[in-house]
């Protein structure tokens, strides 16, 4: 089972990519940006979704690397 990969600020001012459920960073970067690229590369590999967090905690953006269905349900 593939894992949702969140990038995430840290209190050191940081950007971590941690896995779904992970109580470890996967990687720490210094730019969200660099996150970001870290826990795409990661999602595509897996097959799973990025799901990219704003300094505050809130969603700030969501992208999926799986198998979506098709047509969207709902």
């Amino acid at each position: 089972m593939s894992k949702d990969q969140h990038v995430t600020y840290r209190p050191d001012g940081n950007w971590q990519v941690k896995g779904e459920g992970n109580t470890k960073a996967t990687a720490v970067t210094t730019t969200q940006k660099e996150a970001i690229k870290i826990a795409r590369d990661i999602a595509i590999n897996q097959g799973s979704e990025v799901v990219i967090h704003r300094v505050n905690g809130q969603i700030r953006d969501k992208n999926s690397y799986g198998e979506d269905p098709y047509p969207p349900k709902g």
